[in-house]
């Protein structure tokens, strides 16, 4: 099943791929490492240049590493192609800022107030908010499994609702009686 069929002729303009992988590490740590790359369909003149087709408009590296509460123990970024070449890959290196922080509720607005407007990439930035999502994907039904502890994960979407079915069929400990 996908989206309704479209009807009318079109032409492909801009592509983005993100790809986002988590990794269990040998000394008990985990890699969440996230590759953001846009590319354009035809030639883009830019005041530093022509970027031909196929060619990486935007493309960043990040990866952070967690421990098993989802503190970051480090982080790295990298631009790779930007369209302000010897300026935009300037700023990477202020991401190794997040470590310290821990992944849970109002993350992303943490890293917004360290790297939002001036002070950060757009890019970068936006790729760490979709890291931090698969590091949760990544950590927590690992450590999860051995934990007598309410989920993090109910409540945090319109299906895991403590006082709904889901929880009441597959988490009937948390559940709870609406109110």
């Amino acid at each position: 099943m996908g989206l309704p069929e479209q009807t009318v002729a079109r032409k492909r303009i801009h592509t983005r791929q993100i790809l986002i992988e988590g990794y269990k590490r040998d000394d008990g740590l985990w890699d969440i490492e996230g590759h953001l790359k846009d590319i354009r369909h035809s030639d883009i003149p830019l005041r530093t240049g022509l970027r031909l087709a196929g060619a990486a408009l935007h493309e960043m590296l990040v990866r952070i590493t967690v421990d098993d509460t989802l503190t970051i123990q480090s982080a790295a970024a990298q631009t790779v192609a930007s369209p302000y070449p010897g300026t935009c890959e300037n700023i990477a290196p202020d991401y190794a800022k997040v470590a310290g922080l821990r992944i849970e509720a109002g993350f992303r607005r943490e890293v917004g107030k360290l790297f939002g407007g001036l002070s950060g990439c757009t890019h970068i930035t936006e790729l760490l908010g979709n890291i931090s999502t698969v590091a949760m994907q990544t950590v927590v039904p690992e450590t999860e499994k051995t934990s007598n502890e309410k989920p993090g994960k109910l409540d945090g979407c319109h299906a895991l609702d403590s006082t709904g079915p889901v929880v009441s069929s597959y988490y009937p400990a948390w559940h709870q009686k609406q109110k």
